[in-house]
């Protein structure tokens, strides 16, 4: 069996410190990775950059007086909540461009990123909208969006490993419901559904590493973190408040935990089977992980030394749940 996790979900609700996470996961020497956490040399994938993507696609419509497709206003929810969908069908092609190592050449990445959003919105039942888009509107959001788009085609290629042997794949993501909500949420919000639509090869592999913060906590670090002139930046990207209270209000973790089949685990049933994902939390209801958004060189000693204990702490159950479980 595997020293290290094959693939680990990093899952919370927004500016609950899964970025900060990865980025102080991204900074620890290999070895030392390997041996306290269970993880391997990170290979990372995040919905995020797909979010902003759609946002600005939606501005550039809204520029040539045409309407928005993907979010009612800028600030404002989904228009579909299927899009919720969307997003992971787009991580699975990712994930499994990662391990075919597939390179697509294209005279326009941004051409080629909406048609992927076409496609995988169909795979979560969304009928094609983009394409549906007049020739000189599509062209001129594909040029609007081509320096962005390129500039993601790129960093995808270049993250392609020589090799797997040793590797973690980390998926980040965010998923909730309204404030106040009662559980199970419905399809298509939370966790529940959104787990369903990973791709089997996922599932069979996967743990989950659940960044636990409160609704309220969540909002407080969001509006803290939110850099206007940077909507696009993983670790200082702002959701705007509407968005905070009916997308991510609450999310269903905790009940998905406790309504489990298996005791530490979320029961995913999916593709016709059951998957029984171990979960480990990393406790940030009080705020450990802001720091780190600073200069390596300036982190708190104090501070690393509890977020390694809060980690490891999740990390070490996770694999003996693995461990048991023999994967």
């Amino acid at each position: 069996m595997s020293e290290t996790f094959d693939i680990v979900l990093l899952l919370a609700l927004p500016a609950s410190g899964k970025s900060e996470v990865r980025r102080f996961l991204a900074n620890i020497e290999p070895q030392r990775l390997k041996k306290e956490f269970h993880i391997g040399a990170n290979l990372q994938l995040d919905d995020f950059p797909y979010v902003h993507m759609m946002r600005r696609a939606d501005d550039e419509l809204v520029k040539l007086g045409k309407a928005r497709i993907f979010f009612k206003a800028g600030d404002k929810p989904f228009i579909n909540t299927k899009d919720w969908g969307t997003l992971i069908h787009l991580l699975n092609e990712d994930y499994y461009d990662l391990m075919a190592k597939k390179v697509t050449t294209t005279s326009s990445a941004a051409d080629l990123l909406l048609r992927r959003i076409d496609l995988a919105g169909e795979k979560a039942k969304i009928a094609p909208r983009l394409v549906k888009l007049d020739k000189d509107t599509w062209s001129t959001v594909a040029a609007a969006l081509e320096k962005e788009a390129r500039a993601m085609l790129d960093e995808k290629h270049a993250a392609y490993p020589d090799s797997f042997e040793g590797k973690t794949i980390v998926i980040e993501a965010a998923r909730g419901g309204p404030d106040k909500s009662s559980f199970p949420l419905q399809d298509p919000l939370g966790y529940q559904y959104s787990l369903r639509e990973l791709a089997p090869e996922i599932l069979k592999k996967a743990v989950i590493l659940y960044v636990w913060v409160t609704p309220e906590e969540s909002r407080r670090k969001n509006t803290a973190r939110t850099n206007p002139n940077d909507p696009g930046s993983i670790l200082h990207h702002g959701v705007p408040m509407e968005v905070m209270l009916n997308d991510y209000g609450c999310d269903d973790m905790d009940y998905l935990e406790k309504n489990s089949e298996v005791p530490g685990t979320i029961t995913v049933a999916a593709h016709g089977t059951k998957y029984h994902l171990p979960i480990g939390r990393f406790d940030n209801r009080v705020d450990k992980t802001s720091f780190l958004r600073v200069e390596k060189k300036d982190w708190d000693p104090k501070m690393v030394a509890d977020v390694t204990n809060g980690i490891k702490a999740a990390t070490d159950k996770l694999f003996s749940m693995k461990t048991l479980a023999g994967k």
